[in-house]
């Protein structure tokens, strides 16, 4: 039976898998949440009208700006959250293949 590091290659491909799974539903997790906000920014546009929009003076349209700050705001938190998970799975393979190559 082959070794790494004196552990079983089957089992460190194991851990692999297992840790790859769980970043793989913390994308998911990510992506649910972006398509949330474009389903939001869809309706807000949706709710804008075509033509001479009335927001109701200008509270109206401050309150309208800020509820598009916050979807926007979410959105770009998203996008990094993706980039981090995304990173720390790169991250683990190139160790692992790192790994490999001293061997």
């Amino acid at each position: 039976m082959s070794k790494v590091g004196g552990i079983p290659v089957e089992q460190k491909i194991t851990e692999l898998i297992i840790h790859m799974s769980h970043s793989h539903a913390q994308i998911a997790r990510i992506l649910d949440a972006e398509r949330q906000v474009a389903v939001r920014i869809a309706q807000i546009i949706h709710a804008i009208p075509d033509a001479e929009p009335a927001f109701d003076g200008t509270d109206g349209l401050i309150e309208s700006a800020g509820r598009i700050n916050k979807s926007v705001v979410s959105y770009l938190n998203s996008i990094a959250e993706l980039q981090d998970a995304m990173a720390e799975n790169l991250e683990l393979v190139v160790k692992e293949l790192k790994d490999q190559d001293e061997e």
